[in-house]
């Protein structure tokens, strides 16, 4: 009768994280998620409030430099729009999520939930979510202004 031996089985050990010292499978930093998270902030530079202008008379929203787009609440629009006011400060990291949370209506506030991903430490990849809240400023548009101001005059000198 014969035996059949069991294949030899690669088990990789652990090591000890290099800061609290808890048993983890090796990564390219040595250390445990925690740690890394407590140790490297991947969100740092990225403004966590940002104003938003909104003309009331037409509900229309800012997009800067001088064009106004009618966006609805928690559309894909409104969405892009919110995101292209970070867009200068996400270039360091991957933009892997990004949607609203439920507020108000009446609260002048828009929050978006964002989850971000870079690469920190010798190939570790770090992965955050974190939430960035909208200021909703009335700013009457330049269409608007003018047929408010009816009587509008200019003087030349």
């Amino acid at each position: 009768m014969e035996y059949m031996q069991a294949p030899a089985t690669s088990s990789q050990g652990n090591i000890l994280c290099c800061t609290c010292g808890i048993p983890i499978p090796p990564n390219p930093a040595n250390m445990c998620v925690s740690c890394l998270r407590t140790t490297v902030d991947i969100s740092e530079g990225i403004p966590k409030q940002v104003n938003l202008h909104f003309c009331k008379q037409c509900e229309r929203y800012l997009q800067p430099p001088a064009s106004w787009v009618q966006c609805a609440l928690e559309s894909r629009e409104l969405l892009a729009l919110c995101l292209k006011k970070l867009k200068g400060n996400m270039t360091k990291v991957r933009l892997i999520d990004a949607g609203f949370l439920w507020t108000e209506p009446h609260s002048k506030r828009i929050k978006l939930k964002v989850t971000i991903q870079k690469e920190v430490m010798n190939g570790a990849i770090l992965q955050q979510v974190f939430v960035v809240e909208f200021v909703i400023q009335g700013q009457m548009c330049d269409d608007c202004h003018r047929v408010e101001a009816k009587d509008f005059w200019n003087s030349v000198t």
